[in-house]
């Protein structure tokens, strides 16, 4: 029997495990083909040709270079004809799924990574969400948030709208061995002082980091050892936090600008915090599920997938949004209570081990892609 071929179009990803995950779990059933719109060769990249998966680097870097990666993709889909294209972010949406219309591709799919940013932020860019939705014959809504950007706010009709949550291959960041971490430490040269505090977030206004610092330093005064370690740290909105981190002392603190090791680097902190300002400026908020297969005691808003299985008190501490003096009464309670700490543990563990494993997520898919 042949294989359906299914073409991935990526755009901007250097590292990620979620498509190391996707396809070492189905280049069993497809023939798989990634093309990657990127600037220079990735991490991915390197890890699909290790594990034999066929890949094509079209060089991307800014809009300026979108009519000539339009043109390569679309004469690549013209003479390799895929059943199949899934497209992922916003680049690659627009080129793939138009490329991929025009050369009479039947199934085009693209999973809806950003919920609300466009209309909230750059309104000229939801006309693009729009075009992407009428170029997709089926689009993946990854939870509540983008059900309700897809379906209220941008009016796609249900019927091309089909709900699979990421899944997580969990072991990797519940099983990290101990000289991972301690490299992690000695490579960002993060003191080994507790308790450590950990954030992991791009800086977007939207990410609500500027909620935490107030919190942390607070929370400092009355912890003299607690240290303060801030990952992923670079966007558009990054010179307003380093401006907020003056607040912290240098030997308190650590910025790190982007680890591939992440699961490593969630092994270093006590106690993790991650705030977005509203329900559902997280399209689904990987670091949620992240954080608690790590086994790391939580603080969390309610946004993205958060809303649908965090607990107050049972699998992490709940806050307001853009609350800093709620987050500091958070840290304040999560490190003076190790009973509380452990119970939050052992429930996010259990909680994210039943609803995010990485065989339903590719189950689902092989239902999407064969229907």
């Amino acid at each position: 029997m042949v294989q359906k071929h299914v073409v991935y179009i990526i755009s901007h990803v250097h590292k990620s495990l979620a498509f190391e995950w996707i396809a070492e779990g189905l280049k069993s059933n497809y023939k798989l083909t990634f093309i990657l719109l990127n600037a220079s060769p990735s991490a991915l990249e390197d890890f699909l040709i290790h594990h034999q998966v066929e890949v094509k680097r079209i060089s991307y870097r800014s809009k300026q270079d979108f009519p000539m990666a339009f043109v390569k993709t679309f004469f690549y889909l013209l003479f390799k004809r895929p059943q199949i294209v899934h497209a992922h972010l916003f680049d690659a949406q627009l080129i793939g799924l138009t490329a991929a219309w025009l050369t009479r591709i039947r199934k085009r799919i693209y999973t809806r990574h950003n919920s609300n940013y466009h209309h909230v932020y750059h309104p000229r860019g939801v006309q693009f969400d729009r075009w992407s939705n009428r170029m997709a014959t089926d689009i993946i809504s990854i939870s509540q948030a983008t059900d309700k950007t897809l379906l209220e706010w941008e009016h796609v009709p249900f019927s091309k709208v089909k709900k699979i949550s990421h899944g997580f291959d969990l072991n990797v960041f519940a099983e990290v061995p101990l000289e991972r971490t301690e490299h992690i430490r000695k490579k960002w040269h993060i003191q080994n002082q507790h308790p450590t505090v950990g954030v992991i977030a791009r800086h977007i206004e939207w990410k609500g980091i500027q909620f935490i610092i107030p919190a942390f330093q607070k929370f400092m005064n009355e912890n003299p050892s607690a240290y303060l370690v801030i990952g992923n740290a670079s966007g558009p909105y990054h010179n307003t936090i380093k401006e907020l981190l003056k607040l912290i002392p240098t030997d308190r603190t650590i910025v790190i600008p982007f680890e591939e090791d992440v699961a490593a680097l969630y092994s270093v902190f006590d106690i993790y915090v991650h705030t977005p300002v509203d329900t559902i400026c997280e399209a689904f908020g990987q670091t949620y599920v992240e954080a608690l297969a790590a086994g790391i005691p939580s603080i969390f808003t309610l946004s993205g997938i958060a809303a649908e299985f965090i607990q107050h008190d049972r699998n992490a501490l709940v806050v307001d949004f853009k609350d800093s003096e709620g987050i500091y009464h958070a840290l304040t309670r999560l490190w003076m209570d190790r009973e509380l700490r452990n119970h939050l543990i052992e429930n996010g563990r259990q909680d994210v081990l039943s609803q995010f494993g990485v065989g339903e997520m590719l189950t689902s898919l092989k239902r999407l892609y064969d229907k």
